[in-house]
């Protein structure tokens, strides 16, 4: 019986960004393996990716449990063969729920974050890089998505007004500086090898473990 479509949760910049989202992680993820996705949200990207994406594995996480919830509905009103059901993980945490337990699927060969960093405290930066840095076999992906400074400067002017807006919900919120990004990743033995103008002012950015 499928879990009631009011579980389910929508987030509008998924329609607009997944296409050209996708279009980048066929390009750049390893053909088998599984894809963790740490931060699913609403579960839209994970039941799209899903199917996309196939024969990956996808593994949805989120720490939220009625975000977990609407994954779950979505990947029920989505049927796919190749997505696992979400797992409860905290970017920040010191040990991921996958270090604990052996996966049941494939090894984790990529991980893909979407607008985290930037509604989440610094603290869950650091703590995907480390996780990351951990858990990614050599060659490994670290995906990320979202708005950046460049040089401390803002590459457009909704994204200065965009940054006002989160910094006042939360001041440990905000869009964060590119270079400090790839400080932290390179921190974990994770060396940036695209960074890709995206719709709506956001960037792609793809890692690579060493």
């Amino acid at each position: 019986m499928n879990t009631s479509p009011d579980k389910r949760k929508f987030a509008p910049a998924t329609q607009r960004n997944r296409e050209p989202i996708l279009e980048i992680l066929l390009q750049i993820l390893p053909k088998r393996g599984t894809i963790l996705e740490v931060a699913s949200g609403t579960g839209e990207h994970a039941a799209f990716f899903a199917y996309h994406l196939a024969p990956r594995i996808w593994l949805p996480s989120d720490p939220n449990p009625e975000l977990r919830e609407s994954i779950i509905a979505w990947c029920e009103y989505f049927p796919c063969d190749t997505i696992q059901p979400p797992i409860d993980l905290d970017a920040s945490s010191s040990i991921w729920p996958v270090e604990k337990e052996p996966l049941p699927e494939p090894h984790i060969s990529a991980i893909v974050n979407i607008n985290m960093i930037h509604i989440a405290p610094w603290s869950a930066c650091l703590g995907l890089m480390a996780g990351a840095g951990r858990i990614l076999p050599p060659g490994g992906i670290l995906y990320l998505y979202g708005p950046y400074k460049q040089n401390g400067e803002h590459i457009a002017p909704s994204n200065a007004t965009f940054d006002q807006s989160l910094q006042a919900q939360n001041p440990e919120w905000g869009v964060r500086n590119l270079e400090d990004v790839i400080t932290a990743a390179e921190a974990r033995n994770l060396t940036l090898r695209q960074t890709l103008s995206m719709p709506a002012n956001n960037l792609s950015l793809v890692f690579k473990h060493n």
